[in-house]
C-alpha cells in the first residue's frame, strides 16, 4: 500500500465531510472501458434527443486525463438536496430546484476543498466538476464506491437513497482508490413500472428523448400531443421514479439552506402559477436552476399541463 496515497485520501474525505459533503469515494483516474460501449449504444439509438452536447467530446467523457493533463485521480462527492417538506399544489417542479441553484452552490463548495486541501497538501493541479462538462459522474461514484446506479439510471446510496447532486475533482495527485459496491435494486421495477412516459426502457437504460424532465426542461419546440395526458403536473424536471425508489424511505433533509425555497415560492397559489409574469419569473426564479427553461419555455409547460390534464 501506498501510505502517502493513503493518508491523502483519508485527508480528502475528511476536509470533504468538514465542507458538508455527504459522501465522498476515490478512483483512479483512468479509461471509462465498460462505459464506452454504452455510451456509443445511447448515442445512436438517439437517445438523448435534441440533447447535442451529449454527443459532443465522446473521448472526454470516458478519459479524464483528457479534461486534466496529468490526472491520477477523481474525487467524487455527494451533496444532498432532500428536502424537509415538498410544496404542496400544482403544478410541481423537481426537488432539486426549490432552491438557489445547485451549479453556483456546489460548485462553490468544490473551490472550497480544492483550496483546503492545497493548503494541507501542497500543490495540487486539477478542475472542480458540478454537471458542467463531460464527465459520466455516476459512472465514476459507482466506481468509487458511494453508490451504485439503479435501474433508472440515478446514484443511490444504501443509507440515504438518491437525492443528491454529483461533483467531483479530478486531480493530478496519486490518492488511494475505492472499490465499486455491489447493485442492490435487486428484482425491484417501481421506477419503471411507475414511469408515466415509459422513458425507462428497460432495466439502466433510460431514453432520454421520453424523459419528463427532457420535456419541460431540454426540449425547445413545442411538447409532443402524444405526451398529453401523461405529465402529472410536472412543469420543471420530474422526481417520480425516486418517489417511488424504495432505498429513499432512508432519505434525510438536507441541511444546505441555500436550498431552501422562497417564501414567495411556498406560498404560490394555482391562480399565481396561472398568471404567472416575467416579473414574477425573474423574481422567484432569478437564482434558481428553473431559470434553465426561461420565462417562455416554463410558460410553455404550464400551459401544456393545463391543456392535457
Amino acid at each position: 500500500m501506498d501510505l502517502i496515497a493513503s493518508a491523502r485520501s483519508r485527508l480528502v474525505k475528511e476536509e470533504a465531510e468538514k465542507i458538508g459533503f455527504d459522501f465522498c469515494g476515490i478512483s483512479k483516474a483512468e479509461f471509462l472501458e465498460e462505459e464506452a460501449p454504452r455510451l456509443e449504444k445511447w448515442l445512436t439509438k438517439n437517445m438523448h434527443g435534441e440533447m447535442a452536447y451529449m454527443a459532443g467530446h465522446f473521448d472526454k467523457r470516458l478519459d479524464p486525463r483528457l479534461l486534466v493533463p496529468g490526472a491520477k485521480s477523481v474525487v467524487s462527492l455527494l451533496y444532498n438536496y432532500f428536502p424537509a417538506e415538498t410544496l404542496q399544489g400544482q403544478p410541481k417542479i423537481s426537488n432539486y430546484a426549490y432552491g438557489e441553484d445547485y451549479h453556483v452552490v456546489v460548485k462553490e463548495k468544490l473551490n472550497e476543498l480544492m483550496e483546503n486541501l492545497r493548503a494541507r497538501i501542497g500543490e495540487i493541479n486539477g478542475r472542480v466538476f458540478v454537471d458542467s462538462a463531460p464527465v459520466l459522474e455516476r459512472a465514476w461514484a459507482a466506481k468509487s464506491g458511494i453508490g451504485w446506479v439503479g435501474k433508472n439510471t440515478n446514484l443511490i446510496t444504501r443509507r440515504h437513497g438518491s437525492f443528491f447532486f454529483l461533483a467531483e475533482l479530478i486531480v493530478d495527485i496519486a490518492l488511494e482508490s475505492d472499490g465499486a459496491i455491489q447493485d442492490y435494486c435487486g428484482t425491484c421495477t417501481r421506477c419503471i413500472d411507475a414511469c408515466p412516459t415509459d422513458a425507462i426502457v428497460e432495466p439502466y437504460v433510460v431514453d432520454g428523448s421520453k424523459c419528463i424532465s427532457y420535456f419541460t426542461i431540454e426540449l425547445k419546440k413545442e411538447i409532443p400531443e402524444s405526451m398529453e395526458g401523461k405529465f402529472d403536473s410536472w412543469a420543471f424536471g420530474c422526481d417520480i421514479c425516486q418517489q417511488v425508489c424504495p432505498w429513499n424511505r432512508f432519505a434525510e433533509p438536507h441541511k444546505e439552506k441555500r436550498f431552501e425555497p422562497s417564501d414567495e415560492l411556498v406560498q404560490f397559489t394555482n391562480d399565481n402559477w396561472n398568471d404567472l409574469s416575467e416579473e414574477s419569473f425573474q423574481k422567484i426564479f432569478n437564482r434558481s436552476a428553473v431559470t434553465r427553461t426561461g420565462f417562455k419555455g416554463l410558460k410553455r409547460n404550464l400551459e401544456f399541463i393545463r391543456r392535457s390534464s
